[in-house]
């Protein structure tokens, strides 16, 4: 049995997934970031942009020195929050 799958709400599988999904591509580009990828690759231009729109509301919050430490705290706070929320909201569409 999948670990979406625990109750009959479809909508909340679909929140979850969507969930893991935008958090996914944050995380993504974290370790793009901190692996210094190419940014003249599409892809990890791809990632960025997408990155940089879902976590709009958290880039730049943190003002560290490090640029590496502002890109982590930052856009990993944004993934926190999509991965906490979303399966908060999964969480209760499964129970009802």
């Amino acid at each position: 049995m999948s670990r979406y799958r625990r109750g009959g709400n479809e909508a909340g599988t679909v929140i979850a997934v969507i969930a893991d999904v935008m958090a996914g591509i944050i995380g993504l580009w974290i370790l793009m970031y901190v692996l210094d990828a190419n940014r003249a690759n599409d892809l990890v231009e791809f990632v960025h942009d997408a990155a940089a729109w879902l976590a709009g509301w958290s880039h730049d919050l943190f003002t560290f020195d490090e640029a590496w430490a502002r890109v982590v705290c930052g856009y990993g706070l944004a993934a926190v929050v999509y991965l906490f929320v979303g399966h908060a909201i999964a969480g209760r569409l499964h129970r009802h």
